[in-house]
């Protein structure tokens, strides 16, 4: 830059010629470039400020274009959480057979905390104890103080308790994102379902497993990408199960029952259209397993398919099924039935005297020990034994339950002919009531054996033939006639003719022998009884019925009239018309499933 001189020499000679003061001129100079100066360095802040404004405004525009683009996309995980990102927390719904929800998921949330960044643990103590009764505040605080970086305080919220946590205000707690299991019916249809629980977990991701049921019997299907949610849809009819679960919950109660199980399926299938067992559980609440004790105090206990039974007189049937098939009988054949019968120590009674001789079927009618044990004896052990292990009353029940492959029926290892004898009426071989079910089904649809499913479509017609259609014939004949005239007359239903078997036996007990006031009641039936198309098993544990002046344990006063009730209440649901009486003959009309 080129300054100009204060006093200039030209300037100052000229002044001095004219008289006037050169001092002026340098003023003047100065002034001058003051001025130039000052303007100089405005136009340079001006230069900075345009600058900075254009970055300021650069920025705006930056930041504003980076929420435009996060507010429209997704969430999704940082790639510094990439390792739980991996964690498969999916898991398809579960339905009944007309496609209503029985399992399902639900987006939840955790809570942990994060003690180093946490402003006041005590605080914040106190305020979850408050939200969460069974927290203790002490506890919870020495947690935080503990010296600990990360604490899990609860695997599942509510909304309304994720809303409290967020108004404590802590920044110390933290909610991680979960996909809970939800079980929108509650109780209805536990032990079906079983339930699930949390395996690998992450902060921002938890897989669900299944822990029992068929939520474990079919766990890898559940959690498959593969099958891109395809839902589970099983059998079960949720109106059925909610019927048959109320009247055996009023039924135990009313009987004062220790426990009760219920199974009805269809007869030519296997499949299960309802399966109860009380005490119950909410799957969406799960209590731990038992550590101690009997297994059946537990209500995870699933009586219809873990329980082992002896299921007293329902085998009878099973008995003359077999005689009638091998040609040993007929049903108008005599039975000695004069007793006691004698096979060495052993002495074989029959509840009431019923006389010196029975036809065939009013052994099964009038429920003769000595005269099924009679039979029994033309048998013998070893067919006997083959015909009880190819209806499936031998090994665990292949249905699709976790629980199943380790419920193993008993029976001797030296099948004698005593044996032969006592399981005949259903002594000294225990099997659960599932078993019952399908054995049943086998013999009065026809003769085809039936595989017990959970699984909508997962049964099939006309199986192995196990007996005739004409032994079957007789068979619901018989079965009918045990409930018009025999020990089971508490289960007859107006439009509904049923016909079935009651079986009382004693319970085992730990210390040896059998008690003699506790009993397990059964009552084993199909419906309608001409062309049965469902079967129905009610199993009591130690029912007492005491409206008369003696307590009643036996299965025509405690298991017939809750199996009765059911059929009541279920055969409308299941489309089976009442029979209409046309000139004598009964007409039955089955409208669907």
């Amino acid at each position: 830059m080129t300054r100009i001189p204060l006093r200039p020499l030209a300037r100052i000679l000229d002044a001095r010629r004219r008289g006037q003061n050169p001092d002026a001129i340098e003023r003047e100079n100065r002034r001058l470039r003051h001025e130039h100066l000052r303007d100089q360095q405005r136009r340079v802040a001006e230069s900075r400020l345009v600058v900075l404004s254009l970055l300021f405004v650069a920025g705006f525009l930056t930041i504003g274009a980076r929420m435009a683009v996060l507010a429209s996309t997704e969430p999704s995980e940082p790639a510094s959480v990439a390792a739980s990102a991996s964690i498969a927390a999916q898991r398809a719904d579960i339905l009944d057979r007309k496609g209503r929800i029985l399992a399902t998921n639900l987006a939840t949330n955790a809570l942990y905390a994060q003690p180093p960044i946490m402003v006041d643990p005590d605080g914040a103590a106190r305020a979850l104890a408050r939200i969460f009764p069974d927290l203790d505040a002490q506890t919870l605080a020495k947690r935080f103080k503990s010296g600990r970086k990360f604490i899990w305080i609860r695997k599942k919220l509510s909304p309304e308790q994720q809303q409290a946590v967020h108004d404590i205000g802590e920044p110390g707690l933290l909610f991680a994102p979960r996909e809970m299991r939800l079980y929108p019916n509650g109780r209805l249809a536990a032990h079906v379902l079983g339930g699930t629980g949390f395996g690998r977990e992450g902060v921002h991701a938890a897989e669900l497993v299944g822990r029992a049921g068929v939520e474990k019997a079919f766990d890898g299907f559940l959690r498959d990408p593969a099958n891109g949610g395809r839902p589970l849809q099983l059998s079960i009819d949720l109106s059925i199960q909610s019927t048959v679960r109320r009247v055996l919950d009023g039924g135990m109660r009313l009987l004062n029952a220790r426990g009760a199980a219920a199974v009805v399926m269809d007869a030519r299938t296997g499949e299960i259209v309802a399966l109860a067992s009380l005490p119950d559980f909410d799957p969406n609440d799960r209590p731990a397993p038992p550590t101690g004790g009997d297994p059946a105090d537990s209500p995870l206990f699933n009586r219809a398919v873990q329980g082992v039974y002896e299921l007293g007189s329902t085998f009878k049937t099973f008995t003359i099924a077999q005689a009638l098939e091998l040609g040993l009988v007929t049903p108008a054949t005599e039975i000695d039935t004069k007793g006691p019968l004698r096979w060495g120590r052993f002495r074989i009674r029959d509840f009431h005297d019923l006389g010196p001789k029975l036809s065939v079927t009013d052994v099964l009618v009038k429920s003769s020990n000595i005269g099924t044990a009679r039979i029994a004896q033309l048998i013998g052990a070893e067919r006997q034994k083959s015909f009880l292990r190819q209806l499936g009353l031998l090994d665990p029940a292949p249905v699709e339950l976790a629980e199943a492959p380790s419920a193993h029926p008993l029976y001797p290892s030296n099948w004698s002919e005593i044996s032969t004898m006592t399981i005949s009426y259903g002594h000294g071989l225990s099997t659960s009531p599932l078993h019952l079910a399908a054995a049943y089904a086998t013999i009065v649809n026809g003769g085809h054996k039936v595989r017990p499913t959970l699984v909508l479509g997962g049964g099939r017609r006309d199986g192995e033939r196990l007996i005739s259609a004409e032994t079957s014939r007789q068979l619901r004949k018989m079965l009918a006639e045990v409930v018009t005239r025999g020990t089971a007359t508490f289960a007859q239903v107006p439009g509904y003719p049923i016909g079935g078997k009651t079986g009382t036996a004693d319970k085992p007990n730990p210390k040896g022998g059998y008690y003699k006031d506790k009993v397990i009641a059964t009552f084993a039936g199909a419906f309608p009884a001409s062309d049965p198309k469902y079967v129905v098993v009610v199993t009591l544990d130690e029912p007492v019925e005491t409206s008369g002046p003696k307590p009643r344990r036996t299965a025509g006063w405690t298991a017939v009239p809750v199996a009765a009730e059911i059929v009541r209440r279920i055969a409308p649901l299941l489309g089976v018309r009442p029979v209409i009486e046309q000139g004598g003959a009964p007409a039955l009309t089955l409208t669907g499933n």
